[in-house]
């Protein structure tokens, strides 16, 4: 557990201290040394640059019409108001997809457009424009088709589209892996050919660039800045709301665009929004307002807008946005919610499967990237199941199910890259072997026939082999700065809001503090999670483990730790505390290093060095040789434990079992009484993890006392080591 995982810390506590630069801003500002170290790391090296940077004075919206064929989209756009032609929203099914159409259909309806919208089925139609949707569209008698968040791998639908006699206009913010569509208009911020200065906004962000244009050719005469104004103001929620759960970076536009948002959210009065907010509370222990940050979105709103997408209709997502009642919009916000559980409990099941077929069936020397298959699996939960591999093991991974596929021959895959290998890339040089591809640097999605798995498993690990080195795969955490334990408090923990909105780019601080007393632990969640108290100075605080159990952890109370975490404030029957959300935790190097001389010392007996030699101070007979008592104490603890099917234990467990017991039994002598049974057969013992030395042990039935001197080890332990 102690070397799972490579820390990093941008600086120490003696560093922020030693820092002049922190201390000016620091003393300038009125904040703690941690926050200025925080803007520090953000690239304020001034008082005034971190006011700066607090106020977003120098980020700026930028000219809509900078973007390539804006002017055209815009045209194309007000000619079909006027003119009363039939205009249809073609859109994606995830977060951004949805808050695109919505906020597009809710412009268009205001100026009194004929407009509707469309999103693909993913289960019967997957990603993407496809000929039959235009085709029926085109039977349904729309005249221009505006694609949102998709359309920019669309070349043949589109011509397809011309052949009908359509028009469409493409808004997309995705790589750009081949030619550009031959659309009346392509609006994405990544064409090679486009000069817009910031290439990072969401599909949504295109869309809001869209609206501005539109607004602002339709009044000539009102600055642009009112028109960005105006649409701000009636669309900015839905557009932060895109961006974030999009994981696009918070910085540029972006960063303006997602504050402004947030402090819409904060007091919104559009009812699909207000509806969906007060479900979460409802359905939650703490039932209390909370502050609107992009963390709320990205953990507590998006995901039940994305679930509709993921395992029913992602209409039923933009029918809540479109509400324009709370009648309307609160049966909605609950089905949101009990789908959102639903795919919850899928995605459980899924990574399970996932991690087996992984544990029995992957080579991590030979292959840098994760591809699994099955023919069960929920092919709108499988890119989140993706994410939680890539975060575990450090490498890029695509899962693909063959679910609903009439013959079971195409395949729905989605992936997530880690730095160093864009992933569309990579794809693209498989693009032979796939049916269709799309997506970002960092996850994209495909289509694939089984017959070419395979070849697409073997060959995308070649090119894999060529672009990432070993430091990508390596799996190191970063934290912004050290705390101390004077820092653990609830104004420290205000401060942070000053930096939000957080995403990528801008970061939720991490910070580590490093030798804390762990006071007491607990499951909670059905086993899920881990409930951590440290003590800190006179005070307790809660430190929150999300999927991670005790048996992963391998820490008890007792223990010295270092903690990697968010600091969070948990507001709970209108009290206000302070918690850590725990991103890693190990042992503290003090204990660490204590515990590994132990290690040493059980590896120099086993070598057969004799006692005199080992030239340990204050060692003694009783640190290596176990006493008879101690051996039944560890045996019949293991049985009181086996007989509620406690079956599997870590010797770190084990000797902290014997502690609750009131028994003191170190490494070495836990070692050799484990060999010893295992000699004797007393008990069937399994080692199942030779790095955190786990163990599966079974009962083995006797019909009298084992005497333990018929054992060669215990003997020969005796003899070498004895009474001295």
């Amino acid at each position: 557990m102690y070397l799972k995982n490579k820390w990093t810390v941008a600086a120490s506590h003696k560093q922020m201290q030693a820092d002049p630069t922190v201390r000016e801003i620091a003393r300038e500002l009125g904040v703690r040394l941690p926050t200025a170290q925080l803007l520090v790391n953000r690239g304020c090296t001034t008082p005034e640059a971190a006011v700066n940077f607090l106020a977003k004075k120098e980020e700026q919206i930028h000219d809509p019409f900078i973007m390539k064929d804006m002017d055209k989209a815009a045209e194309r756009i007000v000619s079909a108001v006027k003119n009363g032609e039939r205009i249809v929203i073609y859109g994606d099914y995830d977060v951004d997809g949805v808050t695109s159409v919505s906020s597009l259909y809710l412009y268009l309806e205001s100026l009194g457009a004929d407009v509707s919208y469309y999103i693909p089925c993913r289960s019967g139609e997957g990603y993407g424009v496809s000929e039959p949707a235009i085709r029926k569209l085109k039977e349904d008698g729309y005249e221009l088709i505006i694609t949102v968040d998709t359309g920019i791998t669309a070349s043949a639908e589109i011509e397809v589209a011309k052949e009908l006699g359509m028009d469409v206009v493409v808004t997309d913010h995705h790589e750009c892996h081949a030619d550009i569509p031959g659309a009346v208009a392509v609006v994405n911020p990544r064409r090679p050919d486009c000069p817009y200065p910031f290439k990072e906004l969401a599909g949504v962000g295109v869309v809001f660039k869209v609206l501005c244009a539109v607004e602002s050719l339709l009044n000539p005469d009102e600055p642009q800045v009112n028109c960005v104004r105006k649409i701000s103001r009636e669309y900015g929620d839905l557009v932060a709301i895109g961006t974030v759960a999009d994981v696009m970076p918070i910085c540029d536009e972006n960063r303006l665009i997602v504050s402004y948002g947030l402090s819409l959210i904060e007091n919104t009065e559009r009812p699909g929004l207000k509806a969906l907010i007060d479900a979460t509370r409802s359905e939650s222990r703490h039932n209390t307002k909370r502050k609107v940050t992009a963390s709320f979105i990205g953990f507590t709103i998006a995901p039940r807008i994305n679930a509709a997408g993921r395992i029913r209709d992602a209409s039923m997502a933009v029918e809540l946005l479109l509400a324009k009642d709370a009648e309307t919009a609160d049966p909605i916000a609950r089905s949101l919610c009990d789908i959102n559980h639903e795919r919850q409990e899928e995605e459980n099941k899924i990574t399970e499967s996932a991690y087996a077929q992984i544990a029995e069936t992957h080579n991590f020397e030979r292959d840098p990237v994760i591809v699994l298959d099955d023919a069960t699996w929920h092919h709108g939960i499988i890119g989140i199941v993706a994410s939680r591999i890539t975060e575990k093991y450090s490498c890029p991974s695509i899962l693909i199910s063959f679910e609903g596929s009439e013959d079971g021959e195409i395949g729905k895959g989605s992936g997530r890259s880690v730095k160093g290998m864009n992933l569309v890339e990579v794809l693209s040089k498989c693009s032979d072997l796939l049916e269709k591809f799309g997506g970002h640097e960092l996850a994209a999605g495909l289509t694939i026939k089984r017959e070419n798995l395979e070849e697409f498993k073997r060959r995308i690990n070649e090119y894999a082999r060529e672009c990432l080195e070993a430091d990508d795969l390596e799996n190191t955490l970063e934290a912004e700065c050290e705390l101390t334990p004077a820092d653990i408090t609830m104004d420290q923990a205000n401060e942070l809001y000053y930096l939000e909105p957080y995403g990528t780019a801008n970061p939720v601080p991490t910070f580590v503090i490093n030798g804390v007393d762990l006071y007491d632990t607990a499951l909670v969640g059905g086993g899920k999670h881990t409930r951590l108290t440290i003590r800190i100075g006179k005070s307790y605080v809660t430190a929150m483990c999300f999927r991670l159990a005790l048996d992963e952890l391998d820490i008890y109370p007792g223990d010295k730790v270092d903690i990697m975490f968010t600091l969070d404030v948990n507001e709970y029957q209108n009290q206000r505390n302070v918690q850590l959300i725990v991103k890693d935790v190990r042992l503290s190097s003090e204990q660490y290093e204590a515990e590994e001389s132990e290690r040493l010392l059980y590896r120099r007996v086993m070598a057969g060095e004799p006692y005199d030699s080992l030239g340990i101070d204050g060692l003694s007979a009783d640190s290596i040789v176990p006493t008879r008592d101690e051996f039944g104490t560890v045996y019949s603890t293991i049985r009181r434990e086996l007989r509620v099917e406690h079956e599997i234990f870590s010797i770190r467990a084990l000797i902290h079992l014997m502690k609750t017991h009131g028994a003191k039994i170190g490494y070495v002598k836990m070692k050799f009484i484990l060999m010893t049974f295992a000699e004797l057969n007393i008990l069937n013992i399994k080692k199942l993890d030779d790095e955190r030395e786990v163990y599966a042990f079974k009962f083995v039935y006797m019909d009298s006392k084992t005497n333990l001197d018929k054992s060669n080890i215990y003997r020969k332990l005796k003899a070498d080591y004895g009474q001295k």
